[in-house]
Order: C-alpha cells, then sequence, then structure tokens
C-alpha cells in the first residue's frame, strides 16, 4: 500500500469480503534474520506492508525489545492474503501473524483461541472490535488498530446555509439538496462503483442496515439479517438520494480518499478516519465528523469498524510462546500500542484506556470519532459474512439503487443466499 487511505480502505474491502490485492511479491525483511514455526527457537511475526513511514521499523523494534524469544518480523508487500494462505497450510509459515478474521480460517484450525491471552483486559477493548474477531463465543484475534468510517462536513458551509449536522437519513437528503451549488454538491457517499469493477457500489452496507435497526447477519447467526420492509426503505432513501443530483459521483479519487472533500467538490463526504490528518492541515477546525444517520427513531446512527489483528497459527509448533508475545506486545505494552496506531498512521487504538490518554485524540474532531467508536460501532462485517454474502447483497444494492429494482425482492433474493452460505458454514 502506499498510504494510509489504501490502507483503511484495504481493511474494509476484505472486512466485506472483498478481494485484498497487494500487487507483487517482494523480499520480506527481518530483524532476526531466519527464524519460523518449524522446530526453531524463535518465532516468526508476518505483517502486510503498510505504507505508513516509520511502521515496519516501529515493529521490528518492538519484537528486538522482546527478551523471551527472537522474534523474525517479516515485512510482506504484494500479495500478503495469498501468501499468508499458503503458509498457514503448513508448519513453514508464521507463528504469529495480523490478519483480519473470517469464520473459515476457525473451521480449517488455522488460528487459535485467544481468550486465555485477552484476560481481564477484554473489558477495555471496544466491543465491536472483539466482535469482528470472535467465532462461537471465542476470541481468535487481538486487536492491534480499529479503523473506522465517519461524515465529515465543513463547519462554515453547513453554517452559512443554516443546515444543522444531519441525524437522519431525510435530514441528510435535505442538507445536500441545501448545500449543492453550481460547482459544489452537497454530499459525497463514493462513485457506486469498485475500482475492480466489482458490484461493491458503496461502503454503506452496513449503516444502511444498521440505521433501520438491522444487521447483515441475524444476532444468533441463524439467517440474514436484511430480509425485512426497513432495510427496503433505508436503500431506497439511497436510491433516493443517487437520482436527486445533490451527490457528487464520478470523483477524481473514490471515497476513501479525501480529495474530493479537501478540493471543494463536496461540502458533505463519507471516509474514513485515517482522512482526519489530511482533512484537518487543509481546513484546521472547519470540519467536524458525524455518524452515518438513522433512518428514524427505531433506528441508530452507527460508525463502521475494521481491525487488524494479531492471531496465533493452528500448524504453529510455537504456539504457548506465540501466545504469550502476543500477550507481551498487544496485551502489555500500551505504549507501543498507542504509538502503532498514531505515531505513523491515524487509527484509534482498540482500547478505551488508551485511546482516552492519546493526546491526538483528546479534542476536537478526533474526541468525537472516540466517543462515536465507543457508542456507536458495528463491524464493517461479522467473521461468519463470507465473500459468496456480500456478492449477493452488494449485487442487490447496486440494482436498487442505480437501477432502480424493487427492494423487497432483490434482498429477498440476496438473503437467500446468505442462508445458504450460512447453511454451509454452521453444519
Amino acid at each position: 500500500m502506499a498510504d494510509s487511505a489504501q490502507f483503511g480502505r484495504r481493511a474494509f474491502l476484505r472486512g466485506t469480503g472483498g478481494v485484498a490485492t497487494l500487487g507483487a511479491l517482494a523480499a520480506c525483511g527481518s530483524n532476526h534474520g531466519s527464524a519460523g514455526s518449524s522446530g526453531s527457537s524463535g518465532l516468526a511475526q508476518w505483517y502486510h506492508a503498510y505504507g505508513e513511514k516509520g511502521t515496519e521499523q516501529a515493529a521490528k523494534r518492538y519484537a528486538a525489545a522482546y527478551t523471551k524469544a527472537k522474534v523474525d518480523v517479516q515485512w510482506i508487500p504484494g500479495q500478503y492474503v495469498t501468501k499468508l494462505s499458503s503458509g498457514l497450510l503448513g508448519s513453514s509459515g508464521p507463528d504469529v501473524f495480523e490478519d483480519q478474521l473470517n469464520v473459515d480460517l476457525v473451521h480449517a484450525k488455522e488460528v487459535i483461541p485467544l481468550d486465555d491471552v485477552l484476560g481481564l483486559a477484554k473489558s477495555d477493548f471496544v466491543e465491536a472490535t472483539l466482535a469482528t474477531n470472535t467465532v462461537d463465543g471465542h476470541v481468535y484475534g487481538i486487536p492491534m488498530v480499529e479503523d473506522m468510517q465517519l461524515l465529515y462536513y465543513r463547519k462554515s458551509l453547513l453554517a452559512k446555509a443554516k443546515v444543522k449536522p444531519p441525524t437522519t437519513l431525510d435530514e441528510l437528503a435535505a442538507a445536500a439538496a441545501t448545500l449543492t451549488s453550481k460547482n459544489v454538491k452537497g454530499l459525497f457517499l463514493g462513485n457506486f462503483i469498485d475500482s475492480d469493477g466489482s458490484g461493491n457500489i458503496t461502503p454503506l452496507g452496513g449503516p444502511l442496515l444498521w440505521s433501520a435497526g438491522l444487521d447483515l447477519i441475524s444476532a444468533d447467526g441463524s439467517a440474514a439479517g436484511f430480509d425485512d420492509p426497513r432495510a427496503g426503505a433505508a436503500v431506497d432513501k439511497l436510491h433516493d438520494l443517487f437520482n436527486s443530483g445533490h451527490l457528487l459521483l464520478g470523483a477524481p479519487t473514490d471515497w476513501s480518499d479525501p480529495s474530493a472533500f479537501t478540493q471543494g467538490l463536496a461540502a458533505m463526504q463519507w471516509s474514513g478516519l485515517w482522512a482526519m490528518p489530511a482533512i484537518q492541515a487543509k481546513f484546521g477546525d472547519d470540519f467536524g465528523v458525524l455518524p452515518f444517520p438513522k433512518l428514524d427513531a427505531k433506528g441508530d446512527v452507527s460508525v463502521p469498524i475494521g481491525t487488524w489483528a494479531a492471531m496465533v497459527s493452528g500448524k504453529s509448533k510455537n504456539q504457548q510462546a506465540a501466545k504469550d508475545f502476543i500477550r507481551w506486545l498487544w496485551i502489555d505494552q500500551t505504549d507501543y500500542q498507542q504509538d502503532f496506531n498514531l505515531s505513523y498512521g491515524f487509527h484509534l487504538p482498540p482500547r478505551r484506556s488508551i485511546a482516552s490518554a492519546a493526546a491526538k485524540l483528546k479534542s476536537g474532531a478526533a474526541a468525537d470519532a472516540v466517543t462515536y467508536s465507543a457508542q456507536h460501532a458495528h463491524p464493517a462485517s461479522p467473521p461468519l459474512w463470507t465473500p459468496v454474502m456480500n456478492t449477493a447483497y452488494q449485487d442487490a444494492l447496486s440494482n436498487i439503487v442505480k437501477k432502480g429494482s424493487g427492494a423487497s425482492k432483490e434482498l429477498a433474493t440476496a438473503a437467500q443466499t446468505v442462508q445458504k452460505e450460512l447453511k454451509r458454514i454452521n453444519k
């Protein structure tokens, strides 16, 4: 990845069933020479290649400070997911690695439970970050970083137009209409087609459902959570926005990049927390952030979150040593955890105590983001949400929003695909 915006987009694509493509594989660096899980005395720790300058050096510095084992940090550019999938099949792969949990990793026994590593620190983590890493009541990943999506708005533009920050979908549409002028659109939610041409038209698949008090999958994990008239009502609101003339469409960059907002092409934009430093550099304090609005009083405002988490390979021959290292780094070393999240890019520490103590998160829009994460966060995708489910749901969204297809029929068809996948998973 080239920057934190790409990190955030890739994290959320992976979290919503998208394919993470990072380019060609290259040689990986290390801090202790050759070490691995195949009988060596050291631990192999794998990271994807963060594009944020200094992150690799920080990861290697943390590992070098660990005294109970040698830790070989492998920084993997290119096709991290492909290489990791291969590495987890045998004992020559990593002992410790970062990933975003999906149920197939658990069923294939490629990861092990880490409930004992989490220990008493469990209550300090934002619930949604743990939900992202939990299957059948067991935690398989210790959250390292949290990224979230937010609605950015220009305070001065809203004040001039006498528009209050929107809290409902109807208020959002009305604000977009009022803020639209000859050269500025009221709202940018994305270009409504993924860069790879897939049907992932919008990052708002989850927030639309949460706005109506629904979810991607039912609470008990037995069925789709969106085969409901309220889901159709929420998605129809996006269809109306799409055809209103008040949305910016076809921007030079997509929603994960704040350029449309910072260049004044839109008065409001949906983007990620990672965009905040660039927005602040451009506008100073003349911006605010909001959660995604609710449909009505029966729903709620929301922010989607994605995490990278530290996991232990099910094929590792050094599982206890790997767990001890994860506990040391991602539970005990709170200074390293704050450093990793805030010194190179801009992410939320997944633990409340660390986020509340961080100077960069104590005021302004950053402090609001911390509050939204604590109060309104939802996993961008639960571990049970598979690529097959995501394709079906995104195709339904595309047909409703862009083509005007009937929401009830489209969502019911997607729900049938989700049901079949859940039946496969829950065998």
